[in-house]
């Protein structure tokens, strides 16, 4: 949103919106006095299940109602999502638009490098690669088989869990 005041004319505001639903975005200007209608974003909990081909089927946590998601709307969330994680996702008009993922999500490291003995220094990482097929970066303590936390917004080793 800018606010633009041009000399003598009156004051317009300009705004770039964005299409909800196909993702294409716009410029455009308003005078002061115009009105917008609002879009009402429903917010469902729900609960991923698991993947069927090119989409990703949820579960809403309310009705029990099942759903699928195309795998573009997931796009690179999908790399956290493991079966029965709680998710929330939003509808317009009664079709999905997004998949909000929780903070942080627990999954198993299942391969990775040992640990080099005599390696000390504090800010050495290895990959690891997680149960769900995500390689992150993880300090040389962690072991294949165990869990750990990961931010799903930054992809970063939080801390390693008892899960």
């Amino acid at each position: 949103v800018e606010h633009i005041t041009p000399g003598n004319w009156r004051a317009i505001i300009q705004i770039k919106l964005r299409n909800i639903k196909t993702g294409s975005a716009k410029v455009q200007r308003f005078s002061s006095g115009d009105k917008l209608e609002l879009a009402y974003i429903d917010q469902q909990p729900c609960e991923y299940l698991y993947q069927n081909g090119d989409s990703y089927v949820f579960m809403n946590q309310e009705n029990y109602e099942q759903f699928e998601i195309h795998k573009d709307m997931v796009a690179d969330d999908a790399k956290w999502l493991k079966e029965n994680l709680p998710v929330k996702i939003n509808f317009l008009d009664g079709s999905a638009i997004a998949v909000d993922l929780p903070p942080s999500v627990d999954l198993k490291v299942i391969k990775t490098e040992p640990a080099l003995k005599g390696a000390t220094i504090t800010n050495v990482f290895k990959p690891a690669t997680l149960e769900t097929g995500a390689v992150v970066q993880v300090p040389p303590f962690i072991k294949e088989g165990e869990t750990i936390k990961i931010d799903t917004r930054s992809g970063e080793y939080l801390e390693r869990t008892n899960a």
